[in-house]
């Protein structure tokens, strides 16, 4: 197994997000990084790009912004206290359950909005 802690050993993008956890398979991986989903500092990267130690990865997954510095590299899956320590989790907190949970829900199968409620939706959302 070849594991890098803080050295320049560079890796495949898709490779350590497997690798170090973030996705459960390489394809997820990879699906993600071609999607545009992954950036390296701030950059659109393809699959192939390698990234090094010290660089910031910031990824788009569960409708939320994830970002890590990497502080180390590995081209193994590696078990999730291994997989932790290659990177610095530095991701904005999540929002409250309960603040996700609020937002209103119209019941599935109701049809289209009748102008009363377009009307109502349009006010929530600060349109009028």
């Amino acid at each position: 197994m070849t594991v890098n802690q803080g050295g320049a050993s560079a890796v495949r993008i898709d490779v350590w997000l497997w690798a170090v956890r973030i996705f459960k398979t390489r394809s997820q991986a990879a699906e993600a990084v071609r999607a545009g989903h992954v950036k390296i500092n701030d950059q659109a990267v393809k699959p192939a790009t390698q990234v090094v130690p010290g660089e910031r990865v910031r990824v788009w997954k569960d409708h939320r912004y994830l970002e890590f510095e990497v502080t180390g590299t590995t081209s193994k899956r590696v078990g999730a206290p291994l997989a932790r320590s290659m990177y610095i989790d530095v991701s904005p907190p999540s929002p409250p359950r309960d603040v996700c949970a609020a937002l209103p829900v119209r019941d599935r199968g109701a049809g289209r909005p009748t102008k009363k409620d377009r009307r109502a939706i349009d006010r929530l959302r600060g349109a009028r």
